[in-house]
């Protein structure tokens, strides 16, 4: 499975932004499947997260009431809303998938990522 995120750009602070993600064949409607970010200089982070039936959701407190994940089953394709966007949400945002259905926010239990998209906030 291969996964491609696009949406990045640059956007001033209070912005928003829509990421997508999408599969290289159709993700299993048993994938979970998340967004993390990376910021210079910084280690990988969690972000926002979905289970395979779109129930259960996760999020990093720095994000909880700005950012909305989302997921279309039937195009294996992932969605982050970005909302209300601050210059420390700057950083490389990666969608991931994994074979669990559960929503996960441990990195290491991801088993497919994509290339990464840059998302860059102006203040």
């Amino acid at each position: 499975v291969q996964l491609q995120a696009s949406g990045g750009g640059l956007v001033q602070a209070g912005g928003s932004l829509r990421l997508s993600c999408t599969s290289s064949r159709r993700t299993s409607s048993n994938n979970g499947m998340g967004w993390f970010r990376q910021a210079p200089g910084k280690e990988r982070e969690f972000v926002a997260s979905i289970g395979w039936g779109g129930e259960r959701v996760y999020y990093a407190d720095s994000v909880k009431g700005r950012f909305t994940i989302s997921r279309d089953v039937v195009k294996g394709a992932v969605y982050l809303q970005m909302n209300g966007l601050q210059p420390e949400d700057t950083a490389v945002y990666y969608c991931a998938a994994h074979r669990r259905s559960a929503a996960l926010t441990d990195a290491s239990l991801y088993d497919y990522w994509g290339q990464g998209t840059q998302v860059t906030v102006s203040s």
